[in-house]
């Protein structure tokens, strides 16, 4: 049976498709969903307090006054059967070796769109001695798929994304001693992110991120409907602001908002261009008059 797979790594998103991308005819639009991913999925600290904030997540996110427009809101805009159905089972914390489990929950939902962002727990860890193996990383990436391809529905949509660049956090905030603080205290992403960390450490982890988004890219292509993002989510330079000041490591409200949307040479994606601007994330934004331009894509498959 014809299986289609769509997993989503920071967030962290559906790719914008790019002007003039080649898009055979549109499949229908599904009528539930499903995320399987980490904290940045979970929408952790994305803003006011501490904790999970889901409602706001750029996959299946339903908040209505924030400015995410997750994929949820967009297919519900054009397909009202989706209401309800969007199961965020992604876990704050989770590594590769968690998506497998997450896949037998998104198959037991028979979600007919998933969404995967998966990664960077496998790169922040307590030292680079701790990063997860690249075999290993594959080997559970493998099963992650096979479990969704042996499950879900024939007609299910599943699109996997890079892990973003981790080393570019380092890179805009490493000089902000508020910064170095938060990471210190909370242990967070100590093999990046440690004060007494050495550039050998930085570049370890910079080329284990290459190998792990070298893993999904090859993987992704054994499934000749697997869509993988073509690096856009790790191309992405997100700035300052796009960082949460709780914790200086996941998405703000704006991060959020801007990781589901990346330009994509390759225009892979769930919907055409032209079938985007004509229905659901236009008509978002004009309930949403007044807010930023987060554009008319979806993605295009």
């Amino acid at each position: 049976m014809r299986r289609w797979l769509v997993v989503v790594v920071f967030g962290a998103a559906l790719v914008a498709v790019t002007p003039g991308s080649a898009v055979a005819a549109s499949p229908p639009l599904p009528s539930s969903m499903a995320a399987i991913g980490d904290s940045m999925t979970r929408a952790a600290d994305v803003c006011c307090w501490y904790g999970d904030h889901p409602a706001n997540s750029w996959s299946t996110g339903y908040a209505s006054w924030d400015p995410v427009v997750s994929h949820y809101e967009r297919i519900l805009a054009v397909k009202p059967a989706i209401y309800g159905h969007n199961y965020n089972d992604s876990a704050s914390g989770a590594q590769m070796s968690d998506a497998p489990g997450q896949a037998a929950k998104a198959v037991g939902q028979q979600a007919r769109y998933v969404t995967i962002l998966m990664g960077a727990n496998d790169l922040c860890t307590s030292s680079t001695a701790t990063m997860t193996p690249v075999d290993t990383f594959r080997a559970q990436f493998q099963q992650t798929l096979a479990t969704l391809e042996a499950g879900l529905p024939g007609s299910a949509h599943i699109f996997v994304s890079s892990i973003p660049n981790v080393y570019h956090l380092w890179e805009i905030y490493h000089t902000s001693w508020l910064a170095e603080f938060v990471w210190s205290t909370g242990n967070i992403c100590q093999s990046l992110l440690s004060s007494s960390g050495t550039d050998a450490d930085r570049q370890a982890v910079r080329d284990r991120e290459a190998a792990f988004n070298l893993v999904l890219a090859q993987e992704c292509t054994k499934y000749a409907n697997c869509r993988f993002d073509g690096y856009a989510v790790f191309n992405y330079a997100f700035t300052k602001s796009q960082v949460s000041t709780l914790d200086y490591f996941h998405p703000s409200l704006s991060g959020q908002a801007a990781s589901r949307l990346r330009p994509s040479a390759g225009g892979v994606g769930y919907a055409s261009q032209d079938h985007w601007r004509r229905s659901g994330s236009c008509a978002v934004r004009r309930r949403r008059e007044g807010r930023r331009d987060l554009g008319c894509v979806l993605v295009g498959w």
